[in-house]
């Protein structure tokens, strides 16, 4: 996992130089332009050229569910969604329109999805029995019901393979302390309600550690 310091620092310059200035000297406001132009020209600062982000302050797209692209671009153009990244980065795209969105959305589910980063197999296996099984003493279902059996996501629920460990603790916060921040989450909040912050860096490190699941089933790549 990143340190907190690294996702602060790289926040900061990305808010000092601007991804609205980025949007505008492109003039990607225009509806005529492609979704696939906007996403190359102006989310490959954050995200990526492919969808694959370096910094998880930024998630990785390649890969993720079209639909839930879909629906967190309409919130962010909407301001529905309101936790400080998006805010920062993505309140100014309020230009977008459907047909963009959708082919912005299209564009990175297209992706090919990045290799899992493994870490440490204690916690990795820690992480995997309570995606797999969930905590029934808590009340936390088990993610692969929404998530699948290789974290791939189904319909609006998004994928979690190989998505930055730092980024999914983050938003299960968000979910569990305030869910008005992502108004879709609150199937999300009654999930991970009860969860422990060891329980979240647990599955967040099995996640981050899945193969793409053409590759593996639900299981994170051992040591070598």
């Amino acid at each position: 996992m990143k340190t907190l310091a690294q996702i602060i620092s790289l926040g900061m310059l990305l808010a000092g130089s601007g991804c609205h200035e980025m949007d505008r000297s492109r003039a990607v406001d225009n509806p005529a332009v492609a979704g696939k132009t906007i996403a190359l020209q102006v989310c490959s600062n954050c995200h990526g050229v492919n969808g694959v982000s370096v910094s998880p302050a930024f998630p990785k797209l390649a890969g993720q569910r079209k639909e839930y692209i879909v629906d967190q671009l309409t919130d962010f153009k909407t301001h529905a969604r309101s936790d400080p990244n998006a805010k920062r980065f993505m309140w100014g795209f309020t230009h977008l329109s459907e047909a963009q969105i959708d082919e912005l959305a299209a564009y990175f589910s297209s992706q090919k999805p990045a290799l899992g980063e493994s870490g440490d197999q204690s916690l990795i296996g820690e992480g995997k029995a309570i995606f797999v099984s969930g905590l029934p003493d808590k009340g936390v279902a088990a993610c692969v019901s929404c998530h699948g059996q290789h974290g791939e996501g189904m319909n609006q629920f998004p994928r979690l393979a190989g998505q930055h460990a730092d980024y999914i603790i983050k938003q299960l916060l968000v979910f569990q302390r305030d869910t008005a921040q992502r108004p879709r989450g609150e199937i999300m909040k009654e999930v991970c309600g009860n969860m422990s912050e060891q329980d979240m860096r647990a599955v967040a490190a099995f996640v981050e550690a899945f193969p793409p699941e053409t590759e593996a089933a639900a299981n994170p790549p051992a040591d070598q």
